[in-house]
């Protein structure tokens, strides 16, 4: 008898798992963007900023997914940095491809807490900048002439740029549904770590808020 019930109980366990997996969307798409906090040694040189970004991936069970996620944050250099190296302006950008596992604890509830996190390629580059003029050509349709117009415009001083490892974690929660389809409101926060060289590194934390489905 305990033998029977151990054994239905099993087969019911397994059903319910089969079908909660049914019902549950094999993929998974984000969209989002927020703003961006330098942390460590980049919250020294660099201003807050700000971030947008995009996922795809697929969805093995309703708690655990994987993730395919392109992301890019910029951030000004801040006046401090900029005036003691003599430059008037500048701002640092960083690209990510990033593949990042998902763990959801509450996926069918009205609200639902995950953790997220992961690694990948980081593009770092940074611009130094100065303001200048330059001309173009503007229309005038009752006269019929064109004629030189100048107008404010950014010259680049230095480019860099380099391709490294990195990674990530965090944390966000997802609210409610929108609409009567399956998406999603969002928001996160994750610490990124981009290794810039064996003693240097770039540390950022991204707020997002988007739209998951």
């Amino acid at each position: 008898m305990k033998r029977a019930l151990m054994v239905l109980s099993t087969a019911v366990f397994i059903s319910g798992m089969a079908a909660a997996q049914d019902e549950f969307s094999k993929f998974t798409f984000n969209a989002g963007a927020g703003f961006t906090t330098p942390v460590k040694g980049a919250g020294d040189v660099l201003d807050r900023g700000w971030n947008a970004g995009l996922g795809a991936g697929v969805n093995f069970h309703p708690n655990f997914g994987l993730l395919l996620e392109g992301n890019y944050n910029r951030m000004g250099i801040n006046s401090a940095t900029l005036n003691a190296l003599s430059f008037p302006g500048g701002n640092v950008s960083v690209w990510s491809a990033t593949l990042n596992p998902i763990i959801r604890l509450n996926p069918r509830g009205p609200v639902d807490a995950y953790f997220i996190g992961g690694a990948g390629l980081y593009q770092w580059r940074n611009q130094f900048t100065a303001p200048t003029v330059t001309t173009v050509t503007g229309f005038n349709p009752f006269l019929g002439v064109f004629y030189p117009v100048a107008v404010p415009a950014t010259q680049v001083l230095t480019d860099y740029s380099v391709n490294k490892f990195g990674f990530n974690g965090g944390m966000g929660f997802t609210f409610g549904g929108i609409g009567h389809g399956k998406a999603r409101f969002y928001s996160e926060a994750r610490f990124h770590r981009m290794m810039l060289s064996s003693s240097r590194h770039m540390d950022m934390v991204p707020v997002t808020f988007g739209i998951r489905f």
